[in-house]
């Protein structure tokens, strides 16, 4: 049991990792950012079909009912993901991707107008820490300074992805988490579609093994990987190691890109992370 327990938990650590590698690719593949996520997501999409096919899931929609929301959560994923390349283009790997961890405080301030749930005075508390912490993240509030730019595009895709995660909630139970993935993978590359006839591309050729890397490893992989372990670990658990992505993505960031961050970096970033893992830790006590 022991063996089997450091397994999963190795796997879900592997996750982490692999999903962390975003933050670099998506500020070093040099290709217009919609672009890149309409690769990312019709690769994806490719591997992830192929997988479904070889474990004979069905990918279809089973109902009516279902297909607004999936596709509305489709539709905000390609959101969460444009504005987070953007935010890692305008800024860096460290500020992007701790402006986007902010998902977690805001998901848990916006559930109670999707769920019966009442607002937690601890998740007001929550909030006005990660206000702290990117506002010391913030070189200045200057609209023309690009960090700034990159922390509000960041904070938006976060607002993105925790929308899309309420609203897919309530479909987790009716469909396995990799058909889901699939099923926004696919949708993604269809909505995404017009770009590749109204950007340049002109670099896609050079750039296509990163987008491999970009589709397969992180997002294919990564994100099989991290739903799979939600089957032996709490989302509490998962959200806690996962916490570690900004880290590990900072440090993928420092010896591929050479990006040092700052000491703001590390203080608001700290503040932002510490929200995750105080919120992950309570609802696992709420919930035991």
């Amino acid at each position: 049991m022991k063996n089997q327990h450091n397994n999963h938990l190795f796997l879900l650590a592997l996750a982490t990792l692999l999903i962390s590698t975003s933050g670099t690719l998506g500020k070093f593949i040099d290709l217009p950012t919609p672009v890149i996520i309409w690769g990312r997501s019709a690769i994806a999409a490719v591997f992830l079909f192929a997988f479904c096919w070889y474990k004979k899931f069905s990918i279809k929609i089973k109902s009516k009912k279902d297909a607004p929301t999936i596709i509305l959560g489709a539709s905000l994923l390609a959101l969460h993901w444009v504005t987070y390349f953007y935010a890692l283009k305008l800024s860096n790997v460290a500020i992007g991707m701790l402006a986007m961890f902010t998902f977690p405080v805001i998901t848990a301030l916006l559930e109670p107008f999707f769920t019966k749930s009442k607002l937690n005075p601890i998740h007001i508390l929550l909030g006005f820490m990660v206000l702290l912490g990117v506002y010391i993240l913030a070189p200045d509030l200057n609209l023309e300074n690009t960090h700034l730019k990159g922390i509000l595009y960041g904070i938006f895709s976060a607002l993105c992805y925790a929308l899309r995660n309420l609203i897919l909630k309530g479909h987790v139970d009716n469909y396995n988490g990799t058909v889901l993935m699939t099923q926004q993978a696919i949708i993604v590359a269809i909505i995404l579609i017009p770009v590749m006839f109204t950007m340049d591309i002109s670099n896609l050729q050079t750039q296509f093994p990163y987008l491999i890397i970009l589709g397969l490893v992180t997002t294919a992989i990564g994100h099989s990987l991290f739903i799979g372990s939600l089957k032996h670990f709490s989302v509490s658990t998962a959200s806690i190691i996962g916490s570690a992505q900004p880290i590990c993505g900072i440090i993928i960031a420092f010896f591929f890109l050479n990006e040092i961050p700052t000491i703001n970096t590390f203080i608001g970033g700290a503040l932002i992370l510490a929200t995750v893992v105080i919120e992950s830790i309570r609802s696992r006590k709420a919930n035991s």
